[in-house]
């Protein structure tokens, strides 16, 4: 292969379509553990026994892809760019540029990139599709990136939460936040930081306020990518209300819809809502 793609389970898809020949794609897997059951996040894994193991566990935990995962995904060929979650918010990243150390150790001619999708869920999902496109473009592995990392400048993430036991128990959001937000019964919208954190934008009552906010969050933020990638946890009626209320105005933009996989679900918890542009 003169080409692989390499992304941790962060990025909700297991295949890449539209594939050239000489890429390889795959995915090295979160875990997730609830109470004493492993999760292990590859395509085994069923989000709806998560979730619902979620909902009566008391103690659960993320553990990220190690080196060696990742080493064996890098192979002993071809031209490795890897995506992980936001490192702010995770170590999968520092594990892909240990894996990279280790492998130059040994092949100092190999070209891997790590790249810190500085997000989650459909972050990586874009970063992923738009390298594929480059490599079409027959690049160079330093064009391509140049080009991948000027992309992902002007990425932008929302998410939309009704539950924050996860992100609260895991020190990924203050504790008071996630208590107030929990006990009334609202919706928190929050956005990716430059940094890749979490930053609280809007509360919202109901359905409907959440949409509103979302739209107006395009609004302010430009979606003028030509694409959004929505990604939810059990709540297609909400994603296909935002789709339809995104071409309503963006008529052209390209909306995919894609299910969260186990790490997302893990943090999206029920319902939540994931959009990346």
């Amino acid at each position: 292969m003169k080409w692989r793609i390499i992304s941790d389970s962060s990025c909700d898809i297991f295949d890449l379509d539209h594939k050239p020949d000489d890429l390889y794609f795959s995915t090295v897997p979160f875990v997730i553990t609830v109470d004493d059951r492993d999760f292990v996040d590859d395509d085994t894994v069923d989000v709806s026994e998560l979730v619902s193991a979620m909902l009566v566990s008391k103690k659960s935990f993320t553990s990220c892809p190690s080196p060696a995962e990742w080493i064996r995904e890098f192979g002993n060929e071809g031209d490795v760019f890897a995506v992980t979650i936001s490192a702010n918010l995770s170590g999968s990243y520092n594990s892909a540029c240990t894996a990279k150390q280790m492998v130059l150790e040994e092949d100092p001619d190999r070209k891997i990139e790590i790249l810190n999708s500085r997000g989650t869920g459909p972050s990586l999902n874009m970063i992923i599709h738009k390298l594929r496109d480059l490599i079409l473009q027959g690049l160079t592995f330093e064009e391509v990136c140049q080009r991948i990392h000027e992309y992902m400048e002007d990425h932008k993430l929302i998410f939309a939460l009704s539950s924050y036991h996860n992100l609260v128990n895991n020190g990924r959001m203050p504790k008071i936040a996630g208590i107030v937000l929990g006990h009334l019964g609202l919706w928190g919208v929050g956005i990716a930081s430059e940094e890749g954190t979490i930053k609280m934008k809007k509360i919202a009552k109901g359905g409907k306020r959440t949409l509103q906010v979302i739209m107006n969050d395009f609004k302010e933020r430009v979606a003028n990518k030509g694409c959004i990638v929505i990604s939810h946890c059990n709540n297609e009626e909400f994603a296909a209300n935002l789709r339809k209320a995104v071409m309503s105005i963006y008529p052209d933009m390209e909306v995919r819809i894609m299910n969260t996989r186990g790490l997302c679900s893990y943090y999206a918890e029920q319902g939540g809502i994931i959009v990346g542009f």
